[in-house]
């Protein structure tokens, strides 16, 4: 491996192995790294949905208060770099470079025909970077499940599950009851869980804490309500604030910014300097990019929202966040999807909230085939790449319409390539 293009193809070549579950693969790769995870503090957050967010606006506000922060997330949208970060700044590519090599190395001396994934790799070297450049608290996103995700190596101040929803039933379960109980897998001895789970899911997570960690639920131990669009007032475990800002937009947000604040707090009792300043200054500067986001890449042309709606209730919320913000407005929407998603049950929760769509794929060998989608969405047009899908979409919008572009992170990465490329 001589530059980052071909240590990319290196990591990317490991997906060949698929997604293989399970924890011996990168417990083998961290001992031989002197297991770098137990050098720094770390928060674990795992769910369904809203991950992503959590762990940005805990990031933020830990960076605020002076920590050194790092935080590992996936995917990435544009480039691989995003998912390992350190004070907002992605790992550099020369950093990938190198630290593939090093771990490489020391892989391949040990047992040259071992095999393992593309996360156990990618995930021992987020680790490894942050021991390197000397990071005082990782917050943590699981990649898939809880038990047997490759993240679930680290000993957290806090463990959070966001949500439960029916998502990646391949691997973790046909049910609810069967997913929450491999999230709840991330529970740990003694430290304490936060969750906005409920229902069936709430009854596994529960049973899964007993006696073990204890368990702080949103609508129990700490609420929320709105107060206008992006503001909320909290009531916590021993705080309460009022008129906060809510950085990302959609209600769905003040939920994802409770659990933010219960995790701070938890900090907060564990001596972390994390005063209410520092909270709204650090929910404040939070950002999120395709979640929600907003975009006019063509001078006088549509409005571009991003979303990573990827499963059927982030279909359902982004559905009720176009519904309720533009009721009016024409919403075209591009759409591109992997093969292994319910594409049928998100495109039901999306079609009454537009009224185009366009079905495409995102450049990858995982994404669905058009073909098969579009017979879940009666008369929607069909093209086989994502620029013909956005000049579809920019040559029958007006300025007044919206293009919505949604189904995976890997549609709006390759589209927001693409929409800001010169013309």
């Amino acid at each position: 491996m001589k530059g980052y293009s071909e240590t990319l193809d290196y990591l990317y070549g490991l997906e060949k192995f698929g997604i293989v579950p399970g924890l011996e693969n990168i417990r083998w790769i961290l001992s031989l790294l002197h297991d770098p995870q137990n050098s720094y503090q770390s928060i674990h957050v795992a769910g369904t949905n809203g991950k992503g967010s959590v762990a940005s606006m805990v990031s933020s506000v830990l960076r605020e208060a002076g920590l050194r922060t790092g935080a590992y997330t996936s995917p990435h949208l544009i480039s691989f770099t995003e998912r390992i970060a350190v004070n907002g700044e992605p790992i550099r590519e020369e950093e990938v470079v190198e630290l593939t090599q090093f771990i490489k190395e020391r892989t391949d001396r040990e047992d040259e025909k071992r095999t393992f994934t593309f996360f156990d790799f990618t995930t021992a070297l987020a680790f490894a970077y942050f021991k390197r450049v000397g990071i005082d608290v990782a917050v943590i996103e699981a990649g898939l499940g809880g038990r047997l995700d490759s993240t679930n190596v680290i000993n957290p101040l806090v463990s959070v599950i966001t949500n439960i929803g029916l998502d990646h039933q391949d691997y973790l379960g046909s049910t609810i009851e069967e997913i929450a109980l491999e999230k709840a897998g991330i529970i740990k001895k003694g430290i304490p869980v936060v969750t906005g789970a409920s229902g069936p899911a709430l009854r596994v997570i529960r049973e899964a804490a007993a006696g073990k960690a204890d368990l702080h639920v949103l609508g129990e131990a700490f609420s929320y309500s709105g107060k206008g669009r992006q503001t909320m007032s909290y009531r916590g475990l021993r705080t309460s604030l009022d008129d906060v800002s809510v950085p990302l937009r959609g209600d769905h947000q003040l939920f994802n910014t409770a659990l933010a604040l219960c995790v701070l707090e938890l900090l907060s009792a564990r001596g972390y300097p994390l005063d209410e300043s520092c909270i709204r200054k650090g929910l404040a500067s939070t950002r999120w990019p395709g979640r929600l986001e907003f975009s006019k890449p063509r001078p006088g042309g549509p409005l571009v929202i991003y979303d990573g709606a990827h499963n059927p209730d982030g279909a359902r919320t982004l559905a009720a966040y176009l519904s309720a913000e533009f009721p009016d407005k024409r919403k075209i929407l591009v759409f591109g999807v992997m093969k292994d998603k319910d594409f049928k049950e998100m495109l039901n929760e999306l079609l009454p909230a537009v009224q185009r769509v366009i079905i495409t794929r995102p450049d990858i060998a995982r994404a669905a085939a058009p073909a098969d989608v579009a017979p879940f969405a009666p008369g929607a047009s069909i093209t086989e790449s994502m620029k013909d899908a956005l000049d579809a979409a920019f040559t029958t919008a007006t300025s007044e319409d919206l293009i919505v572009v949604a189904g995976s992170f890997y549609t709006l990465g390759e589209a927001k390539q693409l929409l800001d490329e010169p013309a």
